[in-house]
């Protein structure tokens, strides 16, 4: 039976290219995917001028980069195509790309019939980037539209089933809903409690296997994790099939981002739970893979709970992700973009990212060289926990912490604000003369030296002039806890603020001298000056007021300058 369901799958691939070399390619895409060859039917759909369909089974197979270059393409050869523009808006907003996102929704007219579904999406593209009342706008538009406002009451979005499901569960509204899976909120009637029921989606197109596969491989996972930071699950139904989870009412972690800005604390908290959920999965050889913000939940009384182990992978930690990458690209990591196997250190990348995200507000899919350390966002924050944060999004994955365990057991070695203070801007990139802001904010000492009295920091000031601002700029970029700290560079003075260190009196310890080297391959890999650190060179090395050796930036210059080196 077997051998006759291949020859008949090969039969219908064999048609449907001669379809295809005859040009009807719609009806080849049909068949292509009746075969479930998928990236074959996702080009003939494209040939055949379908690239909103052709996108759709490109992003259920693991390919989302591609579904959005086709759809790219297809909008610049038909910019009225709003179809497809809606198509790439949606595909945007589920990858965290919210302002391309709200590029490709906005040009969505008025007149055309793709209007109202484009306004609820670009809502909550302009929510996520804290564009309150252009939402507001837009959810306004919406209601007049017809439409359903994504801050609506969600009891209000119709449910395509029965009132009872299973015999106990009541259906009450439905929460999502996408190509493979619905989630329903439901109540318990033999429990009388609020649960959550993922509802596997039969007609579920192009993929549905892999889709199965995916929905499959969550219920065993979950069987498997018995774990305090993992969303419990409650009954299985395999007829559905359909899984039954605790209703978490407190929202996610995506949502929470939206709403408000998170204390360090808090970040850490939230972070250190996913981490621990993790360390549990990692022990019975399951890997997550698809670590954000959106499986991240809180239960009614703020517990955080990870969910959605939909991309796991039971049995073999070093299987690749290439089947299966389906997470949000901002917090996948480096290895598995580029479909390499993914690793426990992978895991640990997806909650770095998600840190970075919640201390500063940006994403850390950006360029390093762009990217705001979270010292930059927190005054109470400095170059350590930046080290840590950055270690954890290392390009590397050899580079990042070993396993969830180690990487928890860092981040509460440092203390963490449990207030927002947000720190002093390094940088100016306007022309007004701020003389009088720097006369209230800076304060000589009768020693000589100077304090920063918006930091209460004793404050070293060089003068900026191109050499200075390339290797402050070197020592910011490098982030390592054994430089001297960059706290501002001040172009109406024509100066650069660094932390206050003063000279060494005693001999280095070995373990100082270690970090101390680490610093300068740090500089020397990111196109610094090539110096070795021995006994000749010691006369770089400063220390802070606790003590801690550290390079001091001016010392630093001098020396590269007196070896003939190269700053980049």
């Amino acid at each position: 039976a077997f051998d006759r369901v291949v020859e008949i799958e090969l039969a219908a691939k064999r048609c449907a290219d001669r379809l295809s070399h005859r040009g009807d390619h719609a009806w080849a895409a049909r068949l292509y995917e009746a075969g479930k060859n998928s990236r074959d039917a996702a080009m003939a759909w494209s040939r055949a001028g379908d690239a909103t369909r052709a996108a759709e089974i490109l992003e259920e197979n693991g390919e989302p980069a591609e579904a959005a270059r086709l759809l790219d393409v297809a909008l610049k050869r038909s910019p009225e195509n709003w179809s497809a523009a809606l198509a790439l808006g949606g595909l945007l907003l589920r990858y965290g790309k919210n302002e391309a996102a709200t590029r490709a929704l906005q040009s969505i007219p008025r007149a055309a019939k793709e209007r109202a579904a484009s306004l609820a999406l670009l809502a909550q593209a302009l929510e996520r980037m804290g564009l309150t009342s252009a939402a507001r706008e837009a959810n306004e538009e919406l209601t007049q539209l017809g439409g359903v406002s994504l801050d609506a009451t969600p009891a209000t979005m119709p449910v395509q089933t029965k009132s009872r499901l299973f015999g106990r569960y009541d259906v009450v509204r439905l929460v999502a809903s996408t190509a493979s899976a619905r989630v329903l909120e439901c109540a318990d009637v033999v429990r009388h409690e609020t649960v959550a029921m993922k509802l596997f989606a039969n007609e579920a197109r192009g993929g549905g296997r892999d889709a199965l596969m995916r929905f499959e491989r969550e219920i065993k996972a979950l069987q498997a994790i018995d774990h305090p930071n993992v969303v419990p699950m409650r009954d299985y139904f395999p007829d559905g099939p359909a899984l039954v989870m605790e209703w978490m009412s407190g929202g996610t972690l995506e949502g929470m981002m939206a709403r408000q800005t998170i204390t360090p604390a808090r970040a850490v908290e939230i972070a250190c739970a996913v981490l621990s959920a993790l360390a549990e999965a990692h022990r019975l050889e399951i890997l997550h893979r698809d670590v954000k913000p959106a499986n991240v939940l809180f239960d009614g009384a703020g517990v955080t709970r990870l969910g959605d182990f939909g991309v796991a992978h039971l049995g073999d930690l070093s299987a690749t992700a290439t089947a299966g990458v389906i997470g949000t690209l901002a917090y996948m990591s480096p290895e598995q973009r580029r479909g390499e196997p993914a690793m426990v250190e992978s895991d640990v990348y997806g909650v770095g990212a998600m840190l970075f995200e919640m201390l500063t507000g940006n994403s850390a899919g950006v360029e390093i060289e762009k990217r705001r350390l979270p010292s930059g966002a927190h005054r109470d924050l400095g170059a350590r926990h930046d080290q840590l944060v950055l270690t954890m999004l290392d390009e590397d994955p050899k580079n990042r912490p070993g396993g969830a365990v180690d990487a928890r057991r860092a981040l509460m070695t440092l203390k963490w604000p449990t207030t927002v203070e947000p720190a002093a801007p390094i940088t100016r990139t306007d022309e007004t003369n701020d003389s009088d802001e720097n006369a209230t904010r800076l304060r000589i000492e009768d020693d000589g030296g100077a304090v920063d009295t918006w930091t209460a920091r004793a404050i070293e000031r060089i003068a900026l002039d191109e050499k200075t601002h390339a290797a402050s700029s070197l020592f910011a970029r490098a982030g390592h806890p054994s430089l001297q700290t960059i706290l501002r560079v001040d172009r109406s003075t024509n100066e650069i603020w660094l932390e206050a260190v003063t000279s060494l009196r005693s001999e280095i310890e070995p373990n100082s001298r270690g970090n101390l080297a680490s610093a300068l391959e740090s500089l020397r890999e990111i196109g610094g000056a090539n110096i070795q650190l021995d006994s000749s060179t010691l006369a770089i090395a400063a220390q802070r007021a606790n003590g801690e050796p550290v390079i001091r930036l001016s010392a630093w210059l001098e020396l590269a300058a007196s070896q003939g080196s190269t700053i980049a």
